[in-house]
This record gives C-alpha cells, sequence and structure tokens, in this order.
C-alpha cells in the first residue's frame, strides 16, 4: 500500500484490538469459541493475550490518536480485572506481567 489512509489505519488498528480482546475474553471463558461452539478456559492464553496488548500500548505510546489510546486502555483493563477474578476463582496467584 503506497498511501497511507488514516481513517483506515484507525479502523484496522481498532479491529486488531477488538479481535485480541475477543480472544482474550474466549481465554477466560466469558465467551463461547465460535468454532468449537465451546466455553473453555486457558488462563495461560488470556495472560499472553494481556501481555502482547501491554507491549502494543508500550511500542505505541505517543503515536496513537486520542481515541486508539483510550479503547486500547478499555480493554486492556477489562481483560486484566477479568483475568485477576478467574485466578480469585481458581485459587492461584496472578502471574507477573512482562516487562513490555
Amino acid at each position: 500500500m503506497t498511501e497511507t489512509n488514516p481513517s483506515r489505519q484507525a479502523a484496522l488498528f481498532l479491529q486488531l484490538l477488538l479481535g485480541l480482546q475477543q480472544g482474550g475474553m474466549m481465554a477466560l471463558g466469558k465467551l463461547m469459541n465460535p468454532m468449537t461452539r465451546q466455553i473453555d478456559k486457558n488462563l495461560d492464553a488470556a495472560r499472553d493475550t494481556i501481555d502482547t496488548l501491554a507491549a502494543l500500548e508500550a511500542r505505541t505510546r505517543g503515536n496513537l490518536e486520542p481515541d486508539e489510546a483510550r479503547v486500547l486502555q478499555q480493554v486492556l483493563t477489562e481483560l486484566r480485572m477479568n483475568y485477576l477474578d478467574e485466578v480469585k476463582k481458581a485459587g492461584g496467584t496472578p502471574a507477573p506481567e512482562s516487562g513490555a
């Protein structure tokens, strides 16, 4: 793509964030997996999704539009809170966040 279209790039970035959020929520057992039609829980995969989003936040800091930064922050907060809730339910200790 030789020509940059900021609104298309913003839409694609938001689509990426929401896709990661959906994957994280499936890994937390909060959403049904549309492929298997089952609700599965994989806290390690959820943690990886959170760490990926945290890395995106760190690597894009200062380069996002306010709406993009807000959505990224909301997605991270929602996943982190749900992750902590699921870890508590499982009687475990949350894994430390990787240094992103």
